[in-house]
């Protein structure tokens, strides 16, 4: 049986990123090649649209660059996240680095300046709490960088 594997949809190459693009990684697509993978993009299940104004966290409130609070959308999208990955039994997830939603261990600083700090974003703390495996298109390099 394949391991399942929740993934960052704009990593897959969905056109699902704020401004209407993706991150698509070769590397990703690689290490996914003998598993099953299911794409998220909390986000968008949170009930944003695409494209949208670009967001990040500041403490508990993720704001948009225009100052609206989008807090509430970002939650959202974490527990549809939560609630798909127990429905489908999965425990690890390859997650966008730095994102509002998908950062995991640093994220931006909600300054717009591209400055980062420690920290997850909204669905990487809530899948951290519940003992997931977590890694980032980073990781996922250096896995390969490494060989």
């Amino acid at each position: 049986m394949k391991e399942k594997v929740l993934v960052s949809a704009c990593l897959l190459g969905v056109n699902c990123k704020y401004e209407g693009g993706n991150n698509e990684n070769k590397q990703v697509l690689k290490y996914l090649e003998d598993k099953e993978v299911i794409p998220i993009c909390p986000e968008i299940m949170g009930g944003l649209p695409t494209p949208r104004d670009p967001s990040e966290r500041v403490g508990n409130k993720v704001f948009s660059n225009k100052g609206i609070d989008v807090t509430e959308n970002f939650k959202r999208g974490a527990e549809e996240t939560f609630k798909l990955a127990k429905k489908l039994n999965v425990t690890k997830a390859i997650l966008k680095a730095r994102s509002p939603s998908c950062g995991y261990q640093k994220i931006y600083d909600g300054t717009f300046k591209h400055q980062q700090i420690d920290g997850h974003g909204i669905t990487a703390e809530l899948l951290k709490d519940n003992n997931f495996t977590i890694l980032t298109e980073e990781e996922i390099a250096k896995i390969y960088n490494e060989n």
